[in-house]
């Protein structure tokens, strides 16, 4: 019994070093990546104190950087970055006019925080009250407008969920639409990065206004008219010499957020900071972001668009149409990648079925890196070209015999 004990000590003793080995690498194992991230980070140089942050290329929506960026924390006044994306949406379907005038109510003059103390009853246009948010970041202002489009706030509210859900934003939900503290109001710096990318690419006019430094508006009520003076609170407007907005925000509880876009050689970026412990972090974490894509993104763009051969039309009262390459391809990248090993293929299904319309799509330029597609431009038809008839067809026929 003695021996067997003895033996049974002795394989024990044996086979904990290898289980105890095993077990930490298995626990390496499970914090591979995210201790991989954080090399790589570190040997880029990156120190970001905000808790949460994230880079986006916005020609692709690529990811160049994250920090616990699906954390959902208050956003502040970087809301606004929805309520002007449903403002420009308004506006590209013609519900609402630049020159329209918005009316302020009590409960819009009532909103604290920054404002820029609209009275109940003053009027300004649709224009003005864009620059009042954009620049000033006014509460006041927001609620003018999310009623003058929806009648209320709380429907303007409910539009801008339904818009967050469109553009994937998945764990955001609005309470209301200047980013007052308020419980449950809560989004993540990748959904802030989501809406940010669609409201400078679908509207890049707004840049017309967050780049905006200082610039006056003039107050028109039962007191007389006065001046007040708008003064932009994205201080890297200033301060970062490729920013191009978009906007910041801060309260007690979200601290100090941002989302700030910039643009150098073509290549436009979104950086956002939330839960910053003050303003001087927000700004240094945002310039540290970009300086870090700018340095890492390079940029393709074809010089010049390439003819394509004609392509066979079936049952067409012609035999083929003239075909062109609609627009250059540009590309950004973010790997470092050898660019000029881009390939270029035509791809078209021949013949394509008549009647062919003037700019339908007959096919694409597909781009391939390395075996892998990276984009593809649209081939459109040059001209129309009718289906053959009768008529026709027996003019073909005729001449293809005579010949």
């Amino acid at each position: 019994m003695v021996r067997i004990l003895a033996v049974l000590i002795s394989l024990m003793l044996c086979i904990q070093p290898v289980y105890a080995t095993s077990a930490r690498e298995d626990e390496n194992d499970g914090q591979t990546a995210e201790e991989q991230q954080k090399t790589e980070q570190q040997e880029a140089g990156l120190q970001i104190t905000a808790p949460s942050a994230i880079l986006m290329e916005a020609s692709t929506g690529q990811v160049i950087y994250e920090k616990n960026p699906d954390e959902q924390l208050p956003p502040a006044s970087v809301t606004k970055v929805m309520t002007l994306l449903l403002i420009f949406d308004a506006l590209e379907s013609g519900q609402i006019g630049l020159e329209d005038e918005v009316t302020t109510s009590e409960y819009a003059a009532s909103m604290g925080g920054s404002q820029v103390f609209l009275e109940p009853g003053e009027t300004q246009t649709v224009e003005t009250m864009i620059k009042c948010i954009s620049v000033a970041s006014a509460n006041d202002a927001c609620v003018a407008m999310a009623e003058y489009i929806c009648g209320n706030e709380e429907e303007f509210v409910a539009q801008m969920n339904r818009r967050a859900g469109e553009l994937g934003m998945e764990n955001t939900h609005f309470v209301n639409c200047n980013g007052l503290d308020t419980d449950g109001h809560l989004t993540t710096a990748r959904d802030i990065a989501l809406m940010s990318r669609e409201l400078i690419i679908t509207y890049p006019q707004i840049y017309d206004y967050c780049k905006i430094w200082m610039e006056n508006i003039t107050h028109t009520t039962k007191k007389g008219t006065s001046e007040f003076g708008l003064t932009n609170t994205n201080k890297l407007i200033r301060q970062y010499e490729y920013a191009t907005g978009l906007k910041t925000g801060s309260t007690g509880k979200a601290k100090f957020c941002v989302s700030a876009t910039a643009r150098k050689d073509g290549i436009d970026l979104i950086a956002v900071i939330m839960a910053a412990p003050d303003s001087k972090t927000r700004v240094k974490d945002a310039i540290t972001l970009l300086n870090h894509g700018f340095g890492k993104c390079q940029c393709y763009e074809e010089k010049e668009v390439l003819p394509i051969e004609p392509v066979k039309v079936s049952k067409g009262v012609e035999k083929t149409v003239n075909v062109r390459q609609e627009k250059v391809f540009s590309y950004v990248d973010t790997t470092g990648a050898n660019l000029s090993q881009i390939e270029r293929k035509a791809e078209v299904k021949e013949p394509v079925r008549a009647p062919v319309k003037k700019g339908q799509k007959v096919g694409e330029v597909g781009y391939y890196l390395e075996e892998q597609k990276i984009g593809s431009v649209d081939i459109v038809a040059e001209e129309t070209v009718e289906k053959m008839n009768y008529q026709s067809a027996v003019s073909d026929t005729l001449e293809e015999f005579l010949l």
